[in-house]
């Protein structure tokens, strides 16, 4: 009687785990102006998406490469990328709004670095910051709140009363908006890009 002769076992090669990095971890860059290529961390924080260099760079084309003497507002501030990249194209004053202790702690640490005195941080809710300012006192007003909130609709009317006549709202949303849309804001589409998954748009106040 023959016997079989054991099929020696072969192990299956195991695959490394990679762990994924959260995409909201890295660096972000100032593109243009005094602190040019200064990187700005991004902090590990879910729904925290910094606005891409590609889609900044566009934008600051629009409003012009300088903004000096004009009044900022970041209310959903994140790592300041687009407040302080206005401060650094010589922006008079840059408010930045953050609720989250750690990021407002993070951008407190930013701002003294670069001995940015044209910039204040602010712990507060961003649409209460947009409620606190004097109707038709800003130049430029940055949305770009969480994607998957509720946030969109309460800060652009806010938005509306407090930028300037002649003065810009930039909004960074999941999908485009239209006139129709804006117009109970008070806004209008100046320019719009859309960059992957994201919709930038330039508004103007509604003359």
């Amino acid at each position: 009687m023959k016997t079989r002769t054991p099929t020696p076992h072969v192990a299956t090669p195991v695959k490394p785990v990679v762990e994924k990095r959260h995409k909201g971890a890295g660096e972000v860059r100032i593109i243009g102006g005094e602190w040019r290529r200064t990187k700005l961390p991004v902090a590990l924080k879910p729904g925290l998406r910094p606005t891409p260099d590609r889609v900044r760079e566009t934008l600051f084309n629009w409003l012009g490469q300088s903004l000096m003497g004009w009044r900022c507002v970041d209310p959903f501030a994140g790592t300041g990328a687009l407040g302080i990249e206005a401060a650094s194209r010589g922006a008079a004053h840059v408010q930045l709004c953050e609720l989250d202790p750690a990021l407002v702690a993070q951008l407190s640490v930013q701002v003294a670095r670069l001995k940015a005195t044209n910039v204040h941080v602010l712990r507060t809710d961003g649409v209460a910051c947009l409620k606190q300012l004097s109707a038709s006192s800003v130049d430029l007003i940055f949305i770009d709140p969480p994607f998957d909130g509720a946030l969109f609709e309460p800060a652009l009317q806010a938005a509306g009363q407090a930028v300037k006549a002649d003065g810009f709202v930039y909004l960074e949303a999941p999908f485009a908006w239209t006139d129709v849309q804006l117009a109970p804001m008070g806004l209008l589409i100046h320019r719009h890009l859309r960059a992957g998954a994201v919709h930038a748009h330039l508004l103007r106040r509604i003359a």
